[in-house]
Protein backbone atom coordinates (compact mmCIF):
# COMPACT_ATOMS: atom_id res chain seq x y z
CA UNK A 1 0.00 0.00 0.00
CA UNK A 2 1.51 3.38 -0.50
CA UNK A 3 2.03 6.01 1.80
CA UNK A 4 0.37 9.35 2.21
CA UNK A 5 3.55 11.03 1.19
CA UNK A 6 3.59 8.40 -2.14
CA UNK A 7 0.13 9.33 -2.84
CA UNK A 8 0.97 13.30 -2.05
CA UNK A 9 3.29 13.08 -4.34
CA UNK A 10 2.09 11.29 -7.29
CA UNK A 11 -0.96 13.85 -6.90
CA UNK A 12 0.95 16.86 -7.40
CA UNK A 13 3.40 15.41 -10.35
CA UNK A 14 4.48 17.47 -12.82
CA UNK A 15 2.86 14.81 -15.40
CA UNK A 16 -0.73 14.75 -13.67
CA UNK A 17 -0.74 18.47 -13.57
CA UNK A 18 -0.28 18.44 -17.35
CA UNK A 19 -2.93 15.72 -17.87
CA UNK A 20 -5.79 17.22 -15.88
CA UNK A 21 -5.12 20.25 -18.16
CA UNK A 22 -5.67 18.30 -21.09
CA UNK A 23 -8.53 16.38 -19.78
CA UNK A 24 -6.80 13.16 -19.46
CA UNK A 25 -7.62 10.57 -17.28
CA UNK A 26 -5.38 8.04 -15.39
CA UNK A 27 -5.66 4.15 -15.78
CA UNK A 28 -4.20 3.43 -12.54
CA UNK A 29 -1.06 2.07 -14.24
CA UNK A 30 0.97 5.55 -15.25
CA UNK A 31 -0.94 5.87 -18.58
CA UNK A 32 -3.08 8.27 -19.69
CA UNK A 33 -6.73 8.06 -21.60
CA UNK A 34 -8.67 10.43 -23.62
CA UNK A 35 -12.07 11.19 -23.59
CA UNK A 36 -12.96 8.64 -26.00
CA UNK A 37 -10.99 6.16 -23.94
CA UNK A 38 -8.09 5.43 -26.19
CA UNK A 39 -4.32 5.33 -24.69
CA UNK A 40 -2.51 8.56 -25.48
CA UNK A 41 0.38 8.94 -22.94
CA UNK A 42 2.32 7.60 -20.34
CA UNK A 43 4.19 9.19 -17.06
CA UNK A 44 7.83 8.69 -17.57
CA UNK A 45 10.27 10.84 -15.40
CA UNK A 46 7.34 12.41 -14.01
CA UNK A 47 6.35 14.02 -16.99
CA UNK A 48 3.69 13.04 -19.72
CA UNK A 49 5.33 10.95 -22.42
CA UNK A 50 3.31 11.41 -25.64
CA UNK A 51 2.63 8.06 -27.98
CA UNK A 52 1.33 7.44 -31.65
CA UNK A 53 -2.60 6.22 -31.86
CA UNK A 54 -1.59 3.08 -33.53
CA UNK A 55 1.15 2.54 -30.98
CA UNK A 56 0.19 0.05 -27.30
CA UNK A 57 2.32 0.63 -24.33
CA UNK A 58 5.32 -0.10 -24.02
CA UNK A 59 6.40 -0.04 -27.43
CA UNK A 60 9.24 1.90 -28.59
CA UNK A 61 8.41 5.46 -29.93
CA UNK A 62 8.48 4.82 -33.76
CA UNK A 63 9.73 8.20 -34.46
CA UNK A 64 13.18 6.77 -32.74
CA UNK A 65 13.78 4.55 -35.28
CA UNK A 66 13.46 6.03 -37.92
CA UNK A 67 16.13 6.22 -41.05
CA UNK A 68 18.71 9.68 -40.60
CA UNK A 69 16.66 11.38 -44.12
CA UNK A 70 13.79 11.15 -42.02
CA UNK A 71 14.79 11.29 -38.09
CA UNK A 72 13.83 14.26 -36.49
CA UNK A 73 16.21 16.61 -35.33
CA UNK A 74 17.23 16.42 -31.33
CA UNK A 75 19.30 19.56 -31.35
CA UNK A 76 21.04 21.94 -32.95
CA UNK A 77 23.75 20.51 -34.80
CA UNK A 78 23.01 17.53 -36.84
CA UNK A 79 25.53 15.69 -39.34
CA UNK A 80 24.39 14.72 -42.45
CA UNK A 81 24.07 10.71 -43.21
CA UNK A 82 27.06 9.11 -44.58
CA UNK A 83 26.83 7.12 -47.93
CA UNK A 84 26.65 4.17 -45.76
CA UNK A 85 23.86 5.46 -43.44
CA UNK A 86 21.94 6.88 -45.98
CA UNK A 87 18.89 4.75 -46.76
CA UNK A 88 17.60 4.53 -50.16
CA UNK A 89 14.08 5.13 -51.55
CA UNK A 90 12.82 3.52 -54.53
CA UNK A 91 10.46 5.80 -56.02
CA UNK A 92 8.68 5.00 -58.98
CA UNK A 93 9.15 7.82 -61.71
CA UNK A 94 6.44 8.30 -64.37
CA UNK A 95 7.56 7.21 -67.56
CA UNK A 96 9.31 9.74 -70.34
CA UNK A 97 9.46 12.23 -67.40
CA UNK A 98 12.77 12.59 -65.03
CA UNK A 99 11.52 13.44 -61.22
CA UNK A 100 13.78 14.18 -58.25
CA UNK A 101 14.25 11.50 -55.34
CA UNK A 102 11.71 11.97 -52.83
CA UNK A 103 14.40 11.51 -50.23
CA UNK A 104 16.64 14.68 -51.27
CA UNK A 105 13.21 17.08 -51.07
CA UNK A 106 11.68 18.29 -47.52
CA UNK A 107 8.62 19.90 -47.09
CA UNK A 108 8.19 22.09 -44.19
CA UNK A 109 5.35 24.27 -42.34
CA UNK A 110 6.43 27.01 -39.20
CA UNK A 111 3.54 28.45 -37.62
CA UNK A 112 3.05 29.22 -33.87
CA UNK A 113 -0.04 27.26 -33.90
CA UNK A 114 -1.24 29.16 -30.35
CA UNK A 115 -4.23 27.92 -30.12
CA UNK A 116 -4.47 25.46 -33.12
CA UNK A 117 -7.56 26.60 -34.86
CA UNK A 118 -9.37 24.57 -38.00
CA UNK A 119 -7.76 27.03 -40.10
CA UNK A 120 -4.63 25.47 -39.29
CA UNK A 121 -5.89 22.48 -41.20
CA UNK A 122 -6.12 23.82 -44.14
CA UNK A 123 -2.14 24.82 -44.04
CA UNK A 124 -1.12 21.33 -43.68
CA UNK A 125 -2.98 20.08 -45.90
CA UNK A 126 -1.85 22.14 -48.55
CA UNK A 127 1.94 20.79 -47.28
CA UNK A 128 0.92 16.98 -47.75
CA UNK A 129 -0.07 18.14 -51.24
CA UNK A 130 3.24 19.46 -51.53
CA UNK A 131 5.19 17.33 -50.20
CA UNK A 132 3.89 14.40 -52.81
CA UNK A 133 4.37 11.85 -50.61
CA UNK A 134 7.68 12.44 -49.54
CA UNK A 135 9.17 13.95 -45.92
CA UNK A 136 6.92 16.22 -44.33
CA UNK A 137 7.81 17.85 -41.37
CA UNK A 138 5.95 20.13 -39.39
CA UNK A 139 7.45 22.49 -36.45
CA UNK A 140 5.43 24.28 -34.13
CA UNK A 141 7.53 27.43 -32.83
CA UNK A 142 8.69 27.48 -28.80
CA UNK A 143 7.84 30.88 -27.54
CA UNK A 144 5.33 30.88 -24.72
CA UNK A 145 4.45 34.51 -23.17
CA UNK A 146 0.69 35.62 -21.81
CA UNK A 147 -0.15 37.58 -24.68
CA UNK A 148 0.11 36.08 -28.29
CA UNK A 149 1.47 32.93 -27.39
CA UNK A 150 -0.80 31.62 -24.05
CA UNK A 151 0.11 27.41 -24.62
CA UNK A 152 3.62 26.19 -23.82
CA UNK A 153 5.10 23.94 -26.69
CA UNK A 154 4.03 20.45 -25.09
CA UNK A 155 0.60 21.55 -24.46
CA UNK A 156 0.07 22.93 -28.08
CA UNK A 157 1.50 20.42 -29.65
CA UNK A 158 -0.62 17.21 -27.85
CA UNK A 159 -3.46 19.30 -28.63
CA UNK A 160 -2.33 19.29 -32.60
CA UNK A 161 -1.93 15.77 -32.29
CA UNK A 162 -5.81 15.36 -30.98
CA UNK A 163 -7.22 17.90 -34.09
CA UNK A 164 -5.17 16.62 -36.68
CA UNK A 165 -4.39 13.04 -36.36
CA UNK A 166 -3.88 12.59 -39.65
CA UNK A 167 -0.40 14.27 -39.16
CA UNK A 168 0.20 13.04 -35.79
CA UNK A 169 3.40 11.51 -37.62
CA UNK A 170 4.45 14.41 -39.18
CA UNK A 171 4.32 16.88 -36.47
CA UNK A 172 8.08 17.54 -34.68
CA UNK A 173 8.67 18.74 -30.82
CA UNK A 174 12.03 19.75 -31.04
CA UNK A 175 13.11 22.97 -28.52
CA UNK A 176 16.09 23.57 -30.63
CA UNK A 177 13.55 24.64 -34.03
CA UNK A 178 12.77 28.26 -32.56
CA UNK A 179 12.92 29.72 -35.87
CA UNK A 180 12.77 28.83 -39.62
CA UNK A 181 16.44 29.02 -39.55
CA UNK A 182 16.62 26.37 -37.30
CA UNK A 183 14.53 24.47 -39.74
CA UNK A 184 16.48 24.78 -42.79
CA UNK A 185 19.48 24.70 -41.58
CA UNK A 186 18.95 21.45 -40.01
CA UNK A 187 17.49 19.87 -43.01
CA UNK A 188 20.52 20.80 -45.17
CA UNK A 189 22.44 19.02 -42.07
CA UNK A 190 20.61 16.04 -42.71
CA UNK A 191 21.37 15.84 -46.45
CA UNK A 192 18.26 17.16 -48.34
CA UNK A 193 19.04 18.94 -51.22
CA UNK A 194 15.85 20.67 -51.88
CA UNK A 195 13.20 21.99 -49.42
CA UNK A 196 9.36 22.94 -49.92
CA UNK A 197 8.12 25.73 -47.46
CA UNK A 198 3.95 26.05 -47.06
CA UNK A 199 2.56 29.34 -45.46
CA UNK A 200 -0.38 31.36 -45.67
CA UNK A 201 -0.31 33.59 -48.48
CA UNK A 202 0.17 36.98 -46.84
CA UNK A 203 3.68 35.74 -45.82
CA UNK A 204 4.59 34.19 -48.58
CA UNK A 205 6.78 36.97 -49.79
CA UNK A 206 8.27 37.58 -46.27
CA UNK A 207 9.53 33.79 -46.08
CA UNK A 208 10.30 33.85 -49.83
CA UNK A 209 13.12 37.03 -49.30
CA UNK A 210 13.97 35.54 -46.38
CA UNK A 211 14.84 31.89 -46.76
CA UNK A 212 16.34 32.63 -50.35
CA UNK A 213 18.68 35.19 -49.16
CA UNK A 214 20.48 33.51 -46.50
CA UNK A 215 20.90 30.31 -49.20
CA UNK A 216 24.73 29.31 -49.43
CA UNK A 217 25.49 31.25 -46.38
CA UNK A 218 23.50 29.52 -43.13
CA UNK A 219 22.64 26.61 -45.06
CA UNK A 220 22.95 25.00 -48.66
CA UNK A 221 20.10 23.77 -51.06
CA UNK A 222 19.85 23.19 -54.75
CA UNK A 223 16.08 25.14 -54.94
CA UNK A 224 14.15 26.28 -52.50
CA UNK A 225 10.40 26.89 -52.85
CA UNK A 226 8.14 28.79 -51.01
CA UNK A 227 4.55 28.25 -51.07
CA UNK A 228 0.81 29.46 -50.45
CA UNK A 229 -1.44 27.28 -48.77
CA UNK A 230 -4.02 29.88 -49.77
CA UNK A 231 -5.96 33.11 -49.26
CA UNK A 232 -6.00 34.49 -45.54
CA UNK A 233 -8.58 36.89 -44.91
CA UNK A 234 -9.27 37.63 -41.65
CA UNK A 235 -12.54 39.35 -42.25
CA UNK A 236 -14.39 36.31 -44.15
CA UNK A 237 -16.39 33.76 -42.17
CA UNK A 238 -15.25 29.93 -41.97
CA UNK A 239 -12.18 28.56 -42.36
CA UNK A 240 -10.37 31.05 -44.55
CA UNK A 241 -11.12 33.95 -41.98
CA UNK A 242 -10.38 31.49 -38.69
CA UNK A 243 -7.06 32.35 -37.03
CA UNK A 244 -5.13 32.18 -33.28
CA UNK A 245 -5.95 35.64 -33.08
CA UNK A 246 -9.74 35.44 -33.20
CA UNK A 247 -9.03 32.25 -30.66
CA UNK A 248 -7.65 34.40 -28.14
CA UNK A 249 -10.53 37.10 -28.59
CA UNK A 250 -12.75 34.72 -28.42
CA UNK A 251 -11.38 34.07 -24.66
CA UNK A 252 -10.64 37.35 -23.77
CA UNK A 253 -14.43 37.53 -24.71
CA UNK A 254 -15.53 34.69 -22.54
CA UNK A 255 -17.40 33.66 -25.77
CA UNK A 256 -16.58 29.69 -25.88
CA UNK A 257 -19.17 29.09 -28.86
CA UNK A 258 -17.14 31.38 -31.45
CA UNK A 259 -13.56 29.55 -29.88
CA UNK A 260 -15.55 26.14 -31.05
CA UNK A 261 -16.49 27.05 -34.44
CA UNK A 262 -12.81 27.23 -34.36
CA UNK A 263 -11.43 24.35 -33.39
CA UNK A 264 -11.98 20.76 -36.34
CA UNK A 265 -14.58 18.32 -35.23
CA UNK A 266 -12.19 15.89 -34.13
CA UNK A 267 -12.18 17.67 -31.05
CA UNK A 268 -14.83 17.17 -28.84
CA UNK A 269 -16.51 19.20 -26.26
CA UNK A 270 -14.94 18.26 -23.46
CA UNK A 271 -11.86 18.84 -25.01
CA UNK A 272 -12.53 22.28 -26.37
CA UNK A 273 -13.70 23.38 -22.67
CA UNK A 274 -10.69 21.87 -21.95
CA UNK A 275 -8.28 24.33 -24.48
CA UNK A 276 -10.44 27.04 -23.93
CA UNK A 277 -9.47 26.99 -20.27
CA UNK A 278 -6.05 26.20 -20.78
CA UNK A 279 -5.54 29.28 -23.01
CA UNK A 280 -7.38 31.81 -20.70
CA UNK A 281 -4.88 30.48 -17.99
CA UNK A 282 -2.11 30.61 -19.74
CA UNK A 283 -2.97 34.32 -20.94
CA UNK A 284 -3.46 34.75 -16.62
CA UNK A 285 -7.23 36.07 -17.12
CA UNK A 286 -9.08 35.41 -13.91
CA UNK A 287 -12.29 36.93 -14.58
CA UNK A 288 -14.59 37.33 -17.94
CA UNK A 289 -14.59 41.30 -17.92
CA UNK A 290 -10.93 41.99 -17.07
CA UNK A 291 -9.69 44.98 -19.67
CA UNK A 292 -6.48 43.36 -21.85
CA UNK A 293 -5.51 45.34 -24.70
CA UNK A 294 -6.34 44.10 -27.79
CA UNK A 295 -3.54 45.52 -30.11
CA UNK A 296 -1.56 43.22 -27.25
CA UNK A 297 -3.39 40.00 -27.82
CA UNK A 298 -4.25 40.27 -31.72
CA UNK A 299 -2.97 43.76 -33.64
CA UNK A 300 -5.10 42.68 -36.55
CA UNK A 301 -8.44 43.59 -34.10
CA UNK A 302 -7.13 46.74 -33.12
CA UNK A 303 -4.77 48.33 -35.74
CA UNK A 304 -5.47 51.61 -34.02
CA UNK A 305 -3.85 50.82 -30.95
CA UNK A 306 -0.78 49.31 -32.18
CA UNK A 307 -0.05 52.33 -34.32
CA UNK A 308 -0.79 55.09 -31.89
CA UNK A 309 1.97 53.20 -29.34
CA UNK A 310 3.85 52.60 -31.59
CA UNK A 311 4.28 55.97 -33.18
CA UNK A 312 4.01 57.74 -30.03
CA UNK A 313 7.72 55.82 -29.19
CA UNK A 314 5.89 54.04 -26.45
CA UNK A 315 6.55 50.30 -27.75
CA UNK A 316 9.59 49.22 -30.11
CA UNK A 317 12.23 51.61 -29.26
CA UNK A 318 16.11 51.33 -30.78
CA UNK A 319 17.62 49.11 -29.07
CA UNK A 320 14.48 46.79 -28.16
CA UNK A 321 14.82 43.11 -28.52
CA UNK A 322 11.58 41.45 -30.64
CA UNK A 323 10.29 38.62 -32.20
CA UNK A 324 9.42 37.95 -35.48
CA UNK A 325 5.91 36.24 -34.71
CA UNK A 326 5.99 34.34 -38.45
CA UNK A 327 9.82 33.10 -38.75
CA UNK A 328 10.91 32.98 -35.01
CA UNK A 329 13.74 35.36 -35.49
CA UNK A 330 14.97 37.33 -32.54
CA UNK A 331 16.69 40.19 -33.53
CA UNK A 332 17.74 44.16 -31.91
CA UNK A 333 16.04 46.92 -33.70
CA UNK A 334 18.36 49.06 -35.66
CA UNK A 335 15.81 51.41 -37.36
CA UNK A 336 12.17 52.29 -36.96
CA UNK A 337 10.22 52.58 -40.10
CA UNK A 338 6.76 54.18 -40.55
CA UNK A 339 5.24 50.99 -39.46
CA UNK A 340 8.32 48.29 -39.74
CA UNK A 341 11.54 47.56 -38.08
CA UNK A 342 14.82 46.42 -39.02
CA UNK A 343 16.36 44.04 -36.41
CA UNK A 344 19.64 42.02 -36.53
CA UNK A 345 20.12 38.76 -34.94
CA UNK A 346 22.95 37.99 -32.43
CA UNK A 347 24.30 36.36 -35.56
CA UNK A 348 24.17 39.16 -37.43
CA UNK A 349 21.59 38.07 -39.94
CA UNK A 350 19.29 40.95 -40.57
CA UNK A 351 15.37 41.00 -41.03
CA UNK A 352 12.45 43.47 -41.87
CA UNK A 353 9.40 43.15 -39.85
CA UNK A 354 5.79 44.82 -39.76
CA UNK A 355 4.94 45.75 -36.65
CA UNK A 356 2.09 43.95 -36.55
CA UNK A 357 4.29 40.97 -36.51
CA UNK A 358 6.20 41.55 -33.77
CA UNK A 359 6.17 41.00 -29.83
CA UNK A 360 8.64 41.61 -27.51
CA UNK A 361 11.38 39.04 -27.07
CA UNK A 362 10.99 36.06 -24.31
CA UNK A 363 13.85 35.76 -22.44
CA UNK A 364 14.19 32.65 -20.88
CA UNK A 365 10.24 32.42 -20.70
CA UNK A 366 10.30 29.87 -17.56
CA UNK A 367 6.24 28.86 -18.51
CA UNK A 368 2.51 29.54 -17.42
CA UNK A 369 3.81 28.27 -13.70
CA UNK A 370 6.52 31.25 -12.95
CA UNK A 371 9.02 29.26 -12.58
CA UNK A 372 11.59 26.84 -14.64
CA UNK A 373 11.09 23.02 -14.32
CA UNK A 374 14.15 22.43 -12.31
CA UNK A 375 12.54 24.47 -9.48
CA UNK A 376 9.41 22.68 -9.77
CA UNK A 377 10.52 19.54 -7.57
CA UNK A 378 7.33 18.36 -5.15
CA UNK A 379 8.00 19.21 -1.82
CA UNK A 380 9.13 22.72 -2.84
CA UNK A 381 8.37 26.35 -1.52
CA UNK A 382 8.12 26.84 -5.38
CA UNK A 383 5.94 24.03 -6.39
CA UNK A 384 3.64 24.55 -3.58
CA UNK A 385 2.96 28.15 -5.52
CA UNK A 386 3.24 26.31 -8.68
CA UNK A 387 0.02 23.99 -7.79
CA UNK A 388 -1.48 26.64 -6.36
CA UNK A 389 -1.87 29.13 -9.86
CA UNK A 390 -2.15 25.93 -11.34
CA UNK A 391 -5.84 25.00 -9.31
CA UNK A 392 -6.70 28.27 -8.60
CA UNK A 393 -6.39 27.06 -4.76
CA UNK A 394 -5.63 29.76 -1.89
CA UNK A 395 -4.51 29.45 1.16
CA UNK A 396 -2.19 26.17 0.95
CA UNK A 397 0.40 25.96 3.92
CA UNK A 398 3.58 24.08 4.99
CA UNK A 399 1.64 21.90 6.94
CA UNK A 400 4.08 19.65 7.50
CA UNK A 401 7.32 21.92 8.55
CA UNK A 402 4.43 23.66 10.78
CA UNK A 403 3.72 20.80 13.10
CA UNK A 404 7.43 19.25 12.56
CA UNK A 405 8.74 18.08 15.60
CA UNK A 406 11.28 20.40 16.80
CA UNK A 407 14.69 19.06 18.36
CA UNK A 408 16.39 20.44 21.15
Amino acid sequence: MKSFFQFLSEAQSQASMQARKLNLKSDGHGGWLDSRGEFVAKTEDGKLKFYNQNQKVDQQDPKQVRTPANQQPTGTQTKAPTKEQEPTKKVEKPQDQETETQADTLTVAFGRFNPPTVGHEKLLSAAKKASAGGDLKIYPSRTQDPKKNPLDPDMKISYMKKMFPDYSENIVNDDEMKSIFNVLTTASEQGYTSVNIVVGSDRQAEFENLATKYNGELYTFDEIRVISAGVRDADAEGVEGMSASKMRKAVVDGDFDSFRRGTPKTLDDGDTQALFDAVRSGMKIKKKKEVVEMWEIAPKFDAKGLRENYVNGLIYKIGDVVENLNTGLIGEIVRRGTNHLICVTKENVMFKSWIRDVMEAVQNYPGSCGVSSDKREVGTDSYREYAMRMTGTEGIKNFINKYKKKTK
